[in-house]
């Protein structure tokens, strides 16, 4: 029987989850895989902190170094997120021959291909099932499930924070403010949920997605990001008149010789079973050319669903180390060297149906200000909604949806709308994903 034997850079959450898990796992995992795993070395910011997992306190340490530099360490398991010390961190473990596993995303979507050349240099391995849906096996499915196709596009809602509150809101009605509270409470979101809320995180996810799934380095800064935080109870109630339902979406999809990378709130139809995933959990749909259509969903965060994709990396790693083949293949299905860029459209290109909601003056001549400014840069509106009448012309909505436009065509509207005056607040944008093409 071998002996794998496992650094931790972090006993947060989710390291503390992995201690659990070998804990009451490692007996049938060491029998089922024919190798032991002990933690022999970990890492932590404060060494005097309780924590939610029996550690033997001699194998602690203040110092993450320690861990990538112990010779009684098989694989580096980082689990502390953030840009620095982590990649510092992962490029020492590959330097000193250790394969390595990681949850965290934001440090692969911002210099994912300074690491993937890293191992592959050093002849070692790498894991990052965990940094992208939780125990949604997703990062498997691209690499092997979906190995023999050209992927054609992913979708994605990948921000278990995000969906909870859009679901609250379009379930029970809440405001945002009131939905992100109860998420805040339930401690589905963080104190400063910016990351969460502003598409930050679904960014990084999708980043991590797209260079895996269409084998090309991704710039993180070109993928457009919006949030959540300006929809209300209106756009969510007009959602469901139109027969849609909005979920903050991760996109990435081949466009000719180009990819279209973005997240931001989007309308999908509320038949769509994207459309019915609600709560914490995560839905990923994958599109190859001969696989078609699947989608995969599950929870997508917490100690016990984040702890399990990064043991199921660990074993990967483990069963190779065993049998002599560990570090003889790249983490992407195309090797980091060999991979090609490929141009990421802006969001200018993007070709979409869109629902516009105005907050406009209820007088004679406004709805003709409105219709004549999106004529004139050839946006034409497929239906549209006006909510009752209010005294001395206060301000009231005008809902309107159209047709497939281009974004920057919608952009020279509104901007041209905007300038006259008539709009008592900026005009509420949400794509249309799935629609009329």
């Amino acid at each position: 029987m071998g002996s794998i034997r496992l650094g931790i850079i972090g006993l947060g959450v989710v390291g503390c989850g992995v201690a659990n898990l070998l804990r009451e796992r490692g007996s049938a995992l060491a029998t089922r895989f024919n190798a032991s795993f002990t933690i022999t070395r970990a890492a932590v910011k404060d060494v005097k902190k309780s924590r939610d997992a029996e550690v033997d306190p001699s194998i602690i340490t203040a110092d993450p170094f320690d861990v990538v530099n112990d010779p009684n360490v098989d694989i580096v398991i980082e689990v502390m997120g953030g840009e620095n010390p982590a990649l510092e961190l992962l490029l020492t473990a590959a330097k000193n021959g250790k394969s390595i596993v990681t949850a965290n995303k934001r440090l692969l979507a911002i210099h994912g291909e300074k690491i993937y050349r890293a191992v592959e240099d050093a002849g070692v391995e790498l894991g990052f099932e965990a940094a992208v849906a939780g125990a949604v096996p997703v990062i498997g499915a691209i690499k092997t499930g979906f190995a023999a196709n050209r992927i054609e596009a992913i979708h994605g809602i990948i921000n278990g924070t995000s969906n909870y509150i859009l679901s609250r809101m379009t379930l029970e009605g809440k405001s945002y403010a009131d939905a992100l509270k109860e998420a805040q409470a339930l401690g589905y979101a963080e104190a400063d949920p910016t990351f969460d809320v502003e598409g930050i995180d679904t960014a990084h996810k999708i980043a991590v997605l797209a260079s895996l799934g269409f084998e090309t380095p991704i710039n993180f800064g070109s993928i457009y990001t919006e949030g959540i935080t300006r929809l209300t109870p209106e756009d969510i109630g007009m959602a469901r008149e139109f027969g849609y339902r909005i979920k903050l979406l991760a996109v990435a999809k081949r466009v000719g010789d180009s990819l279209d990378a973005r997240v931001h709130p989007a309308m999908i139809l509320a038949s769509h079973p994207m459309a019915n995933v609600n709560g914490a959990l995560n839905a990923v749909e994958i599109k190859g050319d001969f696989a078609g259509v699947n989608m995969l969903v599950g929870p997508g965060a917490g100690a016990g669903p984040t702890a399990s994709a990064v043991m199921a990396d660990v074993l990967d790693i483990a069963g190779r180390m065993v049998h002599g083949v560990a570090g003889k293949r790249s983490p992407m299905i195309t090797p980091a060297s060999k991979r090609v860029p490929i141009r990421i459209r802006p969001v200018d290109e993007t070709r979409s149906q869109y629902y516009l909601r105005f907050s406009v003056p209820d007088r004679p001549g406004v709805m003709a200000a409105l219709s004549g400014a999106l004529g004139e840069s050839k946006i034409s509106i497929a239906s549209m909604i006006q909510r009752g009448r209010k005294e001395g012309g206060a301000p009231v909505s005008v809902v309107m949806m159209t047709h497939v436009a281009v974004e920057a065509d919608l952009r020279r509207a509104l901007a041209k709308i905007e300038g006259t005056k008539i709009c008592a607040a900026p005009t509420m944008v949400i794509r249309i994903e799935g629609g009329e093409e």
